[in-house]
């Protein structure tokens, strides 16, 4: 896929909200700007707020738009069961999706990560940076308060040892 389509995605994908925060850190990043002009006799003063605008600017959307979605997207997954199967190497897994928002979801990327387990929960930890797999699955059109069971298959999965499954959602 190309850059232009890709910017196009993004931009079809965004929502008033997003428009209105990116608009408001622009706004502040403005603001603290023109301060540090104002203030540019006092350097202390002037560097804290010159800092502060840059990482408003660079770290504002990025994290406002990632808290505001899970403000706004708010949704349970719960892992029902998982199987490996003896036929084929795979793992079927079933869980459900509830959404908790106050909006219906038009659609919900569902994401199973499977991860090497073993009795060192620190070591768990950083071997939950490095998933064995992933397999992903979209639901569509789950209303608010409405749960929808779902079932995948995580392939192909050739570790015979323990492991752990982990499911996330992703909604819009």
């Amino acid at each position: 896929m190309n850059i232009q389509r890709r910017i196009n995605t993004v931009i079809d994908n965004l929502i008033v909200q997003d428009y209105i925060l990116f608009g408001s850190v622009f706004v502040l990043f403005l603001l603290f700007m023109i301060l540090a002009i104002v203030f540019r006799k006092r350097k202390k003063i002037s560097f804290f707020l010159v800092t502060s605008a840059l990482l408003i600017f660079f770290l504002g959307p990025t994290l406002g738009y990632m808290q505001m979605h899970k403000f706004l997207f708010k949704n349970e997954v719960k892992l029902i069961s998982e199987k490996k199967l003896e036929f084929t190497k795979a793992i079927v897994i079933k869980g459900s999706l509830k959404n908790l928002s106050d909006r219906d979801f038009s659609a919900c990327k569902i994401t199973a990560t499977a991860y090497i387990k073993t009795s060192n929960e620190y070591k768990n930890y950083i071997l939950r940076l490095k998933p064995i797999q992933k397999s992903s699955i979209v639901e569509e059109d789950i209303k608010k308060d409405q749960s929808k069971e779902f079932k995948m298959f995580v392939e192909p999965f050739v570790y015979n040892k323990e492991y752990d499954i982990g499911l996330e959602a992703s909604c819009k």
